[in-house]
């Protein structure tokens, strides 16, 4: 996980979202679709149209789909946007969903799935599929069920054989849990991980496992706990609970919070040259 600036999974899907505003014109497979005074234009493009389904109140662009403005691009085989009208007149999107080869794209980060689903009402967006990851910069984040973004909690979540990487550092884990801060500049960063279920933590030297943990991106310091076991090579630490500490490579097994159960270790002598 990196401290560093992460755009959020709904910030690349949100302004995409622009050129569904009420007024706008539709064209065939190309428009450029300009938003209130102030706003940067969005341009659609798909190779098979765009077309405004009036009576179920959705815009469907379909083939080769993209959306972009200014920096962010939304891609996939099909994009469509349910809108509905407003007390106030005109009419608001509450829901976007890409379909087929999705991908989002800023300059730093990069989601990739087979569908992304956003509920503006909800402020979540879902991505699902196969082969779901999202990278940015040096980290990359993979599940198999899902990864979702939530917005106003600024947190995200990969379920299903959850991974994160980060140059020969790996975290795993049944469900793993991502929160957002703001760095001194003010831009959005992860500062801490939670780990849930089946986790393991492999670094180049050691391996170390648990029932759960949480690791403290700022410092680089993951703490497991539950039946935790730090392999390194023959040798091996059992007990409750452990702090590895990525940046130094040490690793520290502790008492259990609980249990204060006693920590045990096997550790087998290098065999002599014959």
């Amino acid at each position: 996980m990196s401290a560093r600036s992460a755009v959020p999974f709904a910030a690349f899907l949100v302004l995409a979202l622009g050129f569904l505003a009420p007024g706008l014109a539709i064209a065939p497979a190309h428009a450029q679709l300009l938003q209130q005074e102030g706003d940067d234009p969005v341009t659609i493009e798909a190779d098979d149209g765009i077309e405004w389904v009036r009576d179920d109140k959705v815009y469907i662009a379909r083939g080769n789909a993209k959306a972009v403005r200014g920096a962010l691009t939304v891609k996939a085989d099909t994009l469509t946007a349910a809108y509905r009208p407003k007390d106030s007149g005109g009419s608001e999107v509450y829901r976007l969903e890409a379909l087929g080869n999705v991908e989002i794209i800023s300059t730093k980060d990069r989601a990739v799935g087979d569908r992304a689903v956003y509920d503006i009402d909800q402020e979540v967006i879902v991505l699902l599929g196969d082969n779901l990851s999202f990278k940015n910069g040096i980290d990359t984040i993979s599940a198999r069920d899902s990864l979702e973004y939530w917005e106003t909690r600024r947190l995200a979540v990969a379920r299903g054989d959850a991974s994160a990487v980060r140059e020969g550092q790996r975290i795993d884990a049944d469900v793993l849990t991502a929160y957002f801060g703001n760095d001194p500049n003010g831009e959005n960063r992860i500062e801490r991980v939670d780990a849930l279920g089946n986790v393991a933590i492999t670094t180049p030297e050691e391996v170390v496992r648990g029932d759960e943990g949480v690791y403290d991106v700022l410092r680089e310091i993951a703490t497991l706990d539950g039946d935790v076991r730090v392999t390194r090579g023959e040798n091996q630490l059992n007990g409750e609970r452990a702090e590895v500490n990525l940046k130094t490579g040490v690793s520290r097994m502790l008492p259990g919070l609980k249990s204060g159960g006693r920590v045990k270790g096997l550790f087998t002598p290098e065999k002599g040259k014959n």
